[in-house]
């Protein structure tokens, strides 16, 4: 048995991973998968590289396997009311095998929600009373939304108060049976209690609000006084909670109406219905199990990606997984989904527009998974992840919870901390990073680039382009807006000597905006006649060639990748020696996710960044009304443009607080102390022998393993001997 089997994981999964060389799980792994597998809502931080993406994509795989298999077999795993047959349940609830399609039922039968913003979905309880007797029972909305509840008989249809078989109250204050609906008692909406009553004494029906009775809303008619009567209710996009009386009421009723859960037992019977409609053995084709959001096409790509590699060996029934981003053909991605679709990964702008036409259904959603979370928030985000939750059901059709995952660059964000507060169940805290610190396989220093100090600048004919923020500058040579032009342009030589000092045959390079990287690309292509060969990841690119450019520097064809933090926020490049960071983020905690990417796998990796000594104008389009395309405003935001004056040495005092620590300077010869790793350091390799003693997990782990070993097999000696003495001395 594989140790990922040990935490649970199937074997044809854990097959998989094993193939992948994937001996033992990551910390975050071991942490994350046993508590997915139970139920749990997770939050996660962990050090760049350390299996995040494994730590949720395994279990929702095996979860959502697990219940097209029970479909497949005609199973359902959640606790039903009654069962398949009809038998009673001891107590009431509602039926989980007669309801809608989008209506979803608590494990306890009390909980009814449905999510479905077009239309009405119903259920009604697994009893009925006939016969004799006053009966009452309470509802209370819990969430907003459209809601009508009441009492239906055996051949109603579940959406309550349209025929001539059922009785319903709704919360724009009208009452309904036989299509037509009249004016009744008040409106209800979010925490009222709707008391619903029943007199088969007086054949009579009627209904309160927060304890308010109502006048009679019905005399039920001759031909239905032998029916029998169930509790109903009929949501759209909508949740009520029931309670039949085996709790407490919220306002008992009066009158000597009695609840139903203490029905004489001979004047209760089980259900006898057939199953109208969902609980079965089916699903809507274009309603995924999983939602995983990514906050770029190439994350979104790469978890996919990790996704098919798990399921390898997983078969009958087939896990259909689907990746929704912009820049593709939504025909593709809409025939994809009508074919089935159970895991979807998507980015948010294309997942939002194919939810808000209804083309992707979110009533069948188990798991919800926001990947690179801060960076989801960053990005604006926030308000759509709190729609799309809203719009979640959040008690699936079999009776299981919500379940929602959250990875963040850190747990101790703001944002990220009242995101989960919100929205999360109970979350436990994986928190493995613990405060943003440096990995002991990255070695990162940072070059300061004084122009007052090195004033090549001033003899260059030829130099980077530059972003074009001075050009209406009236400026002298001593002047703030010339320092910052020439900061622009010692960059790109520093660039270079970067690249000539450490022999950089591969590096990822960090930009603030699409136009540095654009710039960047143009200078190292013409500067080194294809020495400096290099590719750009940014948004204005179109996504075929982001695809293709992410392609040509994972597979070596070219040396350098030029992004800005949105396109590189989680990608996965193994062995990458070096980064260099053009210019500081404005954010600390991306510095962490930059040099991070770099140092991983037990590799050591080198990250430098280039810090001015002087602020720096640089563009800056927060209210722009075109996003900085064809702007040439170069005012200041405060004068109604889109610039500002950028501050490196600020920002270097930010990292370091936040980080605790000096970074290491180096002059702009770009030699790196050899001593920090004692020499035995060959930056995209491991530590060689000597030096700190640097070991990788596995390496690290053997001779504790060893030991337990040794230690289990003298324990099972010790017993056998005894026993074996033991034995003897009896016999003696």
């Amino acid at each position: 048995m594989t140790a990922f089997e040990e935490m649970g994981v199937l074997p044809e999964i854990a097959k998989a991973v094993e193939e992948m060389d994937w001996s033992l799980p990551t910390d975050v792994q071991a942490e994350a998968i046993p508590m997915i597998l139970g139920g749990g809502d997770v939050l996660m931080a962990a050090e760049t590289g350390s299996g995040k993406t494994g730590a949720f994509c395994l279990p929702v795989l095996q979860i959502v396997y697990e219940t097209l298999k029970d479909l497949q077999e005609g199973k359902s795993s959640g606790k039903a009311s009654v069962s398949a047959s009809g038998s009673a349940s001891k107590h009431w609830k509602m039926n989980v095998y007669d309801r809608g399609d989008a209506m979803a039922i608590g494990e306890d039968g009390l909980l009814c929600q449905a999510r479905d913003q077009q239309g009405w979905h119903g259920t009604r309880s697994n009893k009925a009373v006939f016969g004799k007797g006053k009966y009452y029972y309470e509802g209370t909305v819990t969430d907003e939304g459209l809601c009508r509840v009441g009492w239906s008989t055996r051949d109603a249809k579940l959406d309550l108060g349209t025929d001539k078989f059922g009785f319903g109250f709704g919360g724009t204050g009208k009452k309904s049976f036989d299509k037509k609906f009249d004016e009744y008692g008040e409106a209800f909406g979010i925490n009222d209690v709707i008391g619903c009553y029943l007199n088969l004494d007086n054949f009579e029906i009627k209904w309160s609000k927060n304890g308010k009775e109502f006048p009679k809303a019905y005399d039920i008619p001759p031909n239905l006084r032998n029916e029998q009567f169930y509790a109903a209710v009929v949501l759209k996009n909508a949740e009520m909670k029931f309670n039949f009386g085996d709790a407490p009421f919220k306002f008992p009723p009066k009158g000597g109406y009695e609840a139903l859960s203490s029905a004489p037992s001979e004047y209760c019977t089980a259900t006898k219905v057939k199953a109208q409609s969902s609980a079965k053995t089916t699903k809507a084709t274009n309603a995924p199990q999983a939602i995983i959001i990514e906050p770029s096409r190439e994350l979104a790509e790469q978890t996919l990606s990790q996704i098919q590699k798990f399921k390898k060996h997983l078969s009958n029934p087939d896990v259909r997984e689907l990746l929704i981003i912009g820049g593709v053909n939504v025909k593709e991605q809409m025939d994809a989904m009508a074919k089935g679709v159970d895991i979807v990964v998507a980015t948010p702008g294309r997942l939002e527009d194919l939810i808000s036409t209804s083309k992707l259904g979110l009533e069948q959603v188990r798991f919800f998974i926001l990947d690179e979370c801060d960076g989801l928030l960053s990005g604006g985000y926030g308000e759509l992840i709190n729609r799309l939750h809203q719009q979640i059901p959040k008690v699936t059709n079999d009776g299981k919870r919500l379940q929602m995952v959250v990875c963040s660059a850190t747990l101790h964000s703001f944002d990220v901390k009242k995101m989960a507060e919100r929205l999360m169940y109970f979350p436990t805290w994986i928190d493995l990073k613990g405060q943003d610190a440096v990995p002991e396989t990255v070695h990162h220093c940072v070059c300061m680039v004084d122009p007052t100090k090195d004033t090549r600048w001033k003899k260059m004919e030829k130099h980077i382009k530059t972003d074009g923020v001075h050009e209406k500058d009236r400026t002298n040579i001593d002047s703030p807006e010339t320092f910052s032009e020439a900061v622009k342009i010692l960059k790109g030589e520093y660039v270079i000597a970067a690249i000539e000092e450490h022999k950089m045959d591969v590096a990822l390079i960090f930009c603030r905006t699409k136009l540095d990287c654009d710039n960047l690309e143009q200078y190292l292509q013409t500067r080194g006649r294809g020495k400096y060969s290099c590719v750009c990841l940014h948004a204005d690119r179109k996504p075929q060639e982001r695809k293709e450019n992410l392609e040509k520097f994972k597979k070596r064809q070219v040396k350098f990748m030029i992004c800005t933090d949105v396109a590189a926020r989680g990608l996965d490049i193994s062995g990458l020696p070096y980064v260099i960071n053009v210019t500081l983020p404005d954010e600390k905690q991306n510095y962490i996710h930059r040099i991070g990417r770099v140092g991983r796998a037990e590799r050591m990796g080198l990250a430098i960044s280039l810090v001015a000594t002087c602020k720096e104008k640089v563009w800056y389009h927060s209210n722009c009304n075109s996003k900085g395309k064809g702007c040439y405003n170069t005012n200041l935001t405060d004068r109604g443009g889109c610039c500002i004056w950028y501050n490196e040495p600020q920002l270097l005092n930010d990292v370091e607080d936040h980080l605790d620590i000096t970074i290491d300077r180096v002059e702009p010869d770009m030699k790196v102390p050899i001593n920090e790793f004692d020499g035995k350091v060959t930056y995209g390799e491991r530590r060689k022998a000597g030096g700190s003693g640097y070991k990788g997990h596995i390496e690290f782990l053997a001779p504790t393993v060893t030991e337990l070993a040794q230690l289990e097999k003298k324990a099972q000696t010790y017993f056998i001997d005894l026993k074996y003495k033991k034995k003897f001395a009896v016999r003696q």
